[in-house]
């Protein structure tokens, strides 16, 4: 990773991009009710590596909630489609801040992962247009 690309995506340009609210916004369209979410939706940057920049979306416990009984395991093809999550945006806007010019970026979610009983991860890969 060059230190170009670790300084484009800050921890205020991640929030900028995934802003915490987006997390209460996902379960109101979800379940009628922000309270009801389980966990707080953030997204770390990770790297570049062969042409791709790697994130994650992290999935924190919210208090007095279970992040393992929330069935984070189908969440990426979840993510993939659901409009407020956006993650076809959210690439789009990656790729702009990276100035990679040209067609929507492509993006890959992998599978969550358990970090521990307070944190599950989704991969997120965007990578240039071919």
């Amino acid at each position: 990773m060059s230190d170009t690309t670790a300084a484009l995506f800050t921890p205020q340009v991640l929030q900028e991009l995934f802003p915490p609210s987006r997390a209460d916004d996902f379960f109101e369209a979800l379940f009628g009710d922000a309270a009801e979410g389980a966990y707080d939706i953030s997204l770390a940057f990770l790297g570049a590596q062969g042409g791709a920049l790697r994130f994650e979306f992290r999935l924190r416990q919210r208090p007095g909630h279970c992040l393992k009984c929330s069935l984070t395991y189908g969440l990426p093809q979840v993510f993939s489609r659901h409009p407020v999550i956006g993650v076809a945006r959210l690439a789009a806007e990656i790729a702009s801040l990276a100035s990679w010019n040209g067609a929507a970026p492509a993006f890959e979610l992998g599978q969550t992962r358990t970090v521990d009983s307070g944190l599950h991860a989704i991969p997120l890969t965007v990578r240039a247009a071919s």
